[in-house]
């Protein structure tokens, strides 16, 4: 085999290989690690310091169990005490995405 082909192989799987592990996290978490996981936490319960200071409840609190996922989108695209809006910063899409994958934590 041409040492050149086989380079030109080499990197071609490695470029898929980067594209799969891409796909490998949703859009929803990837968002909700960038923008949520600090003051909710990795897991939803919200132990953090900074979540404990801001009072965020989480996700076992009873009145976040009760919200829909309508209200959970209304709440991150409007937001609610101490929690920054959404809107303009993150597409409808993005904030249905990040609410999804949060509500993955009530299971």
């Amino acid at each position: 085999m041409n040492p050149r082909f086989r380079t030109g192989l080499v990197l071609a799987e490695v470029v898929l290989l980067g594209c799969t592990a891409s796909f490998a996290q949703s859009s929803g978490e990837a968002i909700y690690k960038e923008k949520c996981v600090n003051c909710h936490g990795s897991n939803g319960l919200a132990n953090s310091g900074i979540s404990k200071m801001m009072k965020v409840k989480p996700i076992t609190d009873p009145e976040v169990k009760k919200l829909t996922e309508p209200g959970m989108i209304q709440l991150t695209r409007d937001g609610v005490g101490k929690m920054q809006a959404y809107k303009g910063e993150l597409t409808e899409t993005q904030i249905k995405d990040s609410v999804d994958y949060f509500r993955t934590f009530l299971k």
